[in-house]
């Protein structure tokens, strides 16, 4: 379910993910490039989300 949320709100997934300090710098960034850009530098972001949700379930599956 996070997956899907990362492609609405990249940096709430990442706060969920367990990264609170890179949500917050997240979203500082993501606003002005969606306001900016018109939405070209989303994608960058979804692909930050799932990347670091993925770390997330990988450091699960090693404890």
């Amino acid at each position: 379910m996070n997956y899907i949320l990362a492609l609405l709100l990249p940096p709430l997934s990442i706060l969920l993910a367990g990264r609170p300090i890179v949500a917050i710098v997240t979203f500082i960034i993501w606003i002005p490039s969606i306001l900016i850009s018109g939405g070209l530098g989303h994608p960058i972001f979804i692909l930050l989300a799932w990347i670091l949700i993925y770390q997330s379930h990988a450091d699960r599956r090693a404890r």
